[in-house]
């Protein structure tokens, strides 16, 4: 494959083509590969504005009672934070990049099925972002009801809730459109001879993720209207003093938004099941339970949302089915796992770069994934709700697991996207503050929140002082380490050394193609014969 890569042109998405040139020629395309780019480039500046407000967020915390911001600044910080954070990074994160760049590749397709349907979910995704930016500056200035939007203060606050929920509103679409696409991608565009069970397993991932966004993304966007309704024609659908009820709000929002952590965390599990067989250079263990288990993440993920909900009053049958079904959502999940660690098993593990952060995904997942289980049971979650132990739990599923395994996907796939390596001693670097910093934010989170330290407090008691340096100063740790990790990644795309076409040694068909991947990505389309992960040595053994 070198000699390929020595004479194949630059690909189009890196190089302009065509009568359109520069920014026009990008703002236009309808190459999959250029696609995937702009929403890692949009995602990742908005992922480092979410971060600036989060350290604000912790240099509020370094003394009992500040005078750095006011209570209503710190209100509307944690849920820009939050909206930047959730809908602009972690639910549309590594479907929208790498299933944009590698979903068509991986099934040995030209582009996916609808070129202009993806580019138009990129402009949706543009659109809702510069709105939520203008709900900031506009009306009554940045909401402060929190990510969630809870009715009836969302209702009744005068700060620019109507403009930020529309945001979310048209973000939805863009999701929605990403799902069709990829549906329909995986039904009618696989290679001849890929059949279901020879499609990678990030295929089965995206798959699965792209039907919880399609069926449970207009319960959310419908129920987002209808607060925009209520507040600009005061129809009574959640406000309790026009005989609404403010407790179906909870339920149309968590009816979304627990399955939406399954479009955070099923891509991330897929990327995870691709970078473990090419660095333990075997099979992945257990192929078809891996890839029905994301299935079953799918379907029992959107029947638990009212977990979110045990302390506002519901009746004790609909709590312990839902505590029921919270412990049973754990089981596909551990089956990941148990898999991914017996992958690594007997394996001839080459520890790279994207290997690292692979198992530092399945650790703080598991942390996440544990306390999950803890808050499934009804007489822990009455203790810790609304608690800090929460906030430290969903960033160790959310940016333990997603923002991991995303960080892992892109050490995997840089050469491939790029044509350019990376300097691996300064991502080993960037690993120890990386890592050190981030347990000791959200573990100290977590302690906090057992100790009974409420969430959203600008302020905070002295007993729960010195937790709060120690979490403050863990994020400092984080923050360098991603300053680290994203400059060294720069520093690469501009002078980094040229990569191989397969410079780890993977099997499935993106490593086929000169790095970076040409314009329709095949000269001819490949026939596929034989599962996904097929490595010559583990023929020999």
């Amino acid at each position: 494959m070198s000699g390929t890569h020595a004479t194949t042109p630059e690909p189009s998405y890196l190089v302009d083509t065509g009568t359109r040139t520069g920014v026009l020629a990008w703002l236009t395309t309808t190459d999959h590969k250029r696609i995937g780019l702009l929403y890692l480039y949009s995602m990742m500046t908005f992922f480092f504005v979410g971060v600036g407000i989060g350290l604000v967020m912790r240099l509020v915390q370094l003394t009992t009672f500040q005078k750095l911001i006011t209570a209503q600044t710190y209100n509307a910080l944690f849920t820009v934070h939050g909206v930047i954070m959730i809908f602009l990074f972690v639910v549309p994160g590594l479907p929208a990049i790498f299933g944009n760049f590698f979903l068509p590749i991986l099934i040995g397709a030209k582009d996916v099925s609808f070129p202009r349907l993806n580019l138009a979910s990129w402009y949706f995704f543009i659109a809702g972002a510069i709105l939520a930016v203008l709900s900031l500056f506009t009306g009554g200035g940045a909401p402060d009801t929190g990510w969630t939007f809870y009715a009836p203060f969302s209702l009744k606050t005068g700060t620019n809730v109507s403009l930020a929920v529309f945001a979310a509103f048209v973000l939805g679409f863009s999701s929605m459109l990403t799902g069709i696409n990829f549906i329909t991608t995986i039904h009618r565009m696989r290679a001849p001879g890929m059949h279901w069970f020879r499609m990678p397993l990030m295929c089965w991932a995206l798959y699965s993720t792209a039907w919880i966004q399609l069926l449970a993304t207009p319960i959310v966007a419908i129920t987002l209207l209808l607060v925009i309704l209520e507040r600009f024609f005061g129809i009574g659908i959640f406000d309790p003093a026009k005989g609404g009820d403010p407790l179906l709000y909870q339920h149309l929002f968590w009816i979304y938004s627990h399955p939406a952590v399954y479009i955070m965390i099923l891509p991330a599990m897929g990327a995870i099941s691709e970078i473990l067989p090419t660095f333990a250079k075997r099979p992945i263990f257990g192929y078809k339970a891996i890839a029905f288990s994301s299935m079953s993440i799918a379907g029992v993920g959107s029947l638990v949302w009212a977990h979110h909900m045990f302390t506002s009053g519901m009746s004790g049958m609909a709590l312990m089915i839902f505590s029921l079904l919270t412990m049973v959502v754990a089981v596909p999940s551990a089956i990941k796992v148990f898999n991914w660690v017996s992958t690594l098993y007997k394996g001839s593990i080459d520890f790279q770069p994207p290997l690292l952060f692979a198992l530092t995904f399945i650790f703080l997942f598991c942390i996440g994934g544990l306390t999950g289980v803890m808050q499934g049971a009804l007489a822990i979650n009455v203790h810790i709700h609304d608690t800090y132990f929460i906030v430290g739990h969903f960033h160790y599923v959310m940016f333990g697991g997603t923002g991991m395994a995303l960080f892992a996907a892109l050490l995997y796939w840089f050469p491939k996207m790029f044509g350019k390596m990376y300097s691996k001693k300064a991502i080993y670097a960037s690993w120890f503050p990386m890592f050190i910093g981030f347990n000791m934010l959200y573990f100290g989170m977590m302690i906090l929140g057992m100790m009974g330290m409420p969430r959203r407090y600008y302020v905070h008691l002295p007993q729960f002082h010195t937790m709060h340096v120690i979490a403050t100063v863990g994020s400092w740790l984080l923050v360098l380490g991603l300053v680290i990790f994203f400059a060294t990644l720069v520093y690469a795309t501009f002078k980094g050394g040229k990569a191989e076409a397969n410079p780890w040694g993977g099997v499935t068909l993106e490593w086929t193609i000169p790095s970076p991947p040409p314009l329709e990505n095949f000269d001819v389309i490949p026939t596929i014969t034989r599962g996904p992960y097929h490595f010559e040595q583990e023929e020999h053994r």
